[in-house]
């Protein structure tokens, strides 16, 4: 199937992390341009590009920064001058942790964990519509988490954060349609195998593959497939959804 994503420009946040390094080889693999970013792996994210070639570009960007969503957007349309899709996929857990001895009331950080996660991806989001509205072309895929609806102690402001980009990517899905062919949606992923969370699927694997319809958890590779074609040309209806991929859980 042709995706229709060649010599199109993707923005991946959170580029180097265990799903979103797969979304960049895959959005590549597909012809795209795509700008990764990163926060602190710059050492990585560099790798990655340098893997990939010249149809990447390493950005690091800083989602608890006001200034650094127009700072992207402008860093994707000076090389390439459009922006079509924007995956946000960047989250920060801060000092929590899953744990069934967690106390969500003696988390200190808890309101720059919900606003780095939700403003973040809402700032980049606000920044890049302009673009695609005048295009009359884009898409926008928020990566959320299972945890969002399941829930888990210690995940109290992670999950609300991400719960909330469900409420924005609906509506905005209203606002977008009615300036052309511009789609947002929400992917849902559970407990997904990486090269970055060994310890956590090592220790958890077993419980969340006993739970799913598939008895496996889903690799990386997998995972962002829906992503991709969410992201697409082919992709020419889904929108202000919610679409869990997590093999069933």
């Amino acid at each position: 199937m042709d995706l229709g994503l060649a010599g199109r420009t993707v923005i991946v946040t959170g580029g180097t992390g265990g799903i979103g390094r797969h979304l960049v080889r895959q959005f590549a693999a597909e012809g795209a341009h795509v700008v990764l970013t990163y926060h602190e792996a710059q050492h990585d994210a560099e790798l990655l590009a340098k893997e990939i070639g010249n149809n990447t570009r390493a950005v690091r960007h800083d989602m608890s920064d006001p200034d650094a969503a127009p700072a992207l957007v402008n860093h994707a349309l000076d090389w390439t001058g459009r922006i079509d899709v924007l995956v946000n996929n960047a989250g920060h857990w801060g000092s929590m942790a899953v744990s069934d001895d967690s106390r969500f009331e003696a988390v200190e950080d808890w309101q720059s964990l919900f606003r780095i996660n939700a403003e973040g991806a809402i700032r980049l989001s606000r920044a890049t519509a302009p673009i695609m509205r005048d295009q009359k072309w884009g898409r926008m895929v928020h990566i959320s988490s299972t945890l969002a609806v399941g829930g888990a102690a210690g995940a109290e402001y992670y999950a609300a954060a991400k719960a909330a980009l469900h409420g924005f990517s609906r509506s905005a899905a209203f606002s977008l349609g009615r300036d052309g062919d511009i789609l947002s949606n929400v992917v849902m992923l559970g407990l997904t195998r990486t090269d970055t969370n060994t310890a956590i699927t090592d220790a958890a694997g077993d419980h969340y593959s006993a739970l799913a319809p598939i008895g496996r958890l889903l690799d990386a590779e997998e995972a962002v497939r829906p992503i991709v074609f969410l992201s697409s040309t082919a992709n020419s209806g889904i929108t202000g959804q919610v679409i869990s991929v997590s093999g069933g859980v």
